[in-house]
């Protein structure tokens, strides 16, 4: 398995490198979350050394944690609500550039944060793509209160709900829980979203429509980009 996971992080790192070199200086970066969105940060912190001038907007605390480690300025959305481009992760990457993401946990902030981006670029490695999402357990943050009905509510759509941390529940930055709905192959993910931000309750899902402009992905020894 060794392999297989040294393999993962060459095309994580190849995807990383590439995005991190599409940033110009100047620019306000959403800096994402998560394993690959983690390399992307690192080349970024060497740009950053070596001249650069950016100011990043971090998506989780850890990523924040990081960022002040590696020495890139730092703001808030309050300082810059206009974001130039996000460098972020994903669970599955489809076709069309749908995503699912929130498998580290950061899902609220990441949306957020790409929602106010010029540009979002994904990035990741060839196990991501997928021909059709769903694979990959569906991450919904929910407030606490409902999480219960929530639960029933989203089951009645047709997924296994698990409540991720079980008896010690996953908390987010912002306080709520993690629902883990696995659907099977979800083939309108606009409906699926839809449906899931009627329930009250439903703080934000894991499903990105139509938000990410380019998937860098990592493939064998090279990186292939995928536009919208």
């Amino acid at each position: 398995m060794s392999g297989a996971g040294g393999e993962q992080d060459h095309e994580k790192q190849a995807a990383a490198r590439a995005a991190a070199q599409m940033v110009d200086s100047g620019s306000i970066v959403g800096l994402g979350s998560g394993s690959t969105a983690t390399f992307a940060i690192r080349f970024l912190g060497e740009r950053v050394r070596d001249g650069l001038k950016i100011v990043g907007i971090p998506t989780s605390q850890k990523t924040k944690q990081l960022a002040e480690q590696l020495g890139i300025p730092l703001a808030t959305l309050e300082q810059h609500p206009q974001i130039d481009i996000d460098i972020d992760g994903a669970d599955e990457i489809d076709p069309q550039l749908n995503l699912i993401k929130g498998g580290g946990g950061a899902l609220l902030r990441e949306k957020i944060i790409a929602s106010a981006s010029q540009r979002f670029l994904v990035v990741g490695d060839a196990s991501k793509q997928v021909k059709h999402l769903g694979k990959f357990p569906l991450p919904v943050e929910v407030i606490p209160f409902a999480q219960s009905l929530i639960s029933r509510r989203i089951s009645a759509l047709g997924a296994q709900v698990s409540l991720r941390g079980g008896a010690a529940p996953f908390v987010t930055d912002e306080g709520h829980h993690i629902l883990d709905c696995t659907f099977g192959e979800i083939l309108d993910p606009a409906a699926l979203a839809a449906k899931l931000k009627a329930i009250p309750g439903v703080v934000e899902h894991g499903l990105f429509i139509g938000m990410a402009e380019m998937a860098l992905i990592g493939k064998d020894a090279g990186v292939i980009r995928v536009q919208r």
